[in-house]
């Protein structure tokens, strides 16, 4: 059973990764807090979810994805949340002092925006997350060749999209 210590440590832990996995899933800051507050919630109220659990940050991230998905089916249906995520996202790469190093993230930004949430949940646990997709497979209990393709798909996509700044950038 987690004590409010235990809880508070995990949150200091993990809360900062969690929300920017939410973030990039959600793409909307409100949703993303608002998401957050109830894993933790969650957690509060059920101190024995943790009991046993071998990997708390997979744990974590499933509680996480697990209400996000809620909250795309309160909200209707699914397509109608992609649609706002593609047109309201927030800034989900911290400000850069270079210019140059900025409008790397604001083109990445706007190829991931553009990638289908299914395809940017998976590359955000892949590259922000570093878990294998044997683990993004459980995470999402999704097939392990489903979570390998809708990397690759999306990987591709951004491949695509950001293949014009690749070309600026290493030009002569």
């Amino acid at each position: 059973m987690a004590v409010p210590h235990d809880l508070a440590r995990l949150y200091d832990e993990q809360a900062q990764g969690l929300y920017a996995f939410l973030l990039n899933f959600t793409r909307n800051e409100a949703d993303t807090r608002d998401l957050l507050q109830e894993v933790f919630t969650k957690l509060a109220r059920e101190p024995g979810l943790l009991k046993g659990v071998r990997n708390q940050r997979a744990f974590l991230l499933r509680l996480a994805h697990n209400a996000a998905i809620d909250l795309i089916r309160r909200r209707g249906t699914r397509e109608k949340a992609h649609e706002r995520a593609a047109t309201d996202a927030e800034e989900i790469f911290a400000p850069a002092a270079d210019p140059d190093e900025q409008g790397f993230r604001d083109a990445l930004a706007a190829a991931l925006a553009e990638v289908p949430a299914e395809q940017r949940v998976v590359v955000h646990l892949k590259l922000w997350e570093g878990l294998t997709f044997e683990e993004i497979s459980e995470l999402l209990e999704i097939p392990l060749n489903t979570a390998a393709s809708r990397y690759r798909y999306a990987l591709d996509k951004l491949k695509d999209r950001l293949r014009p700044l690749y070309d600026e950038i290493t030009e002569p």
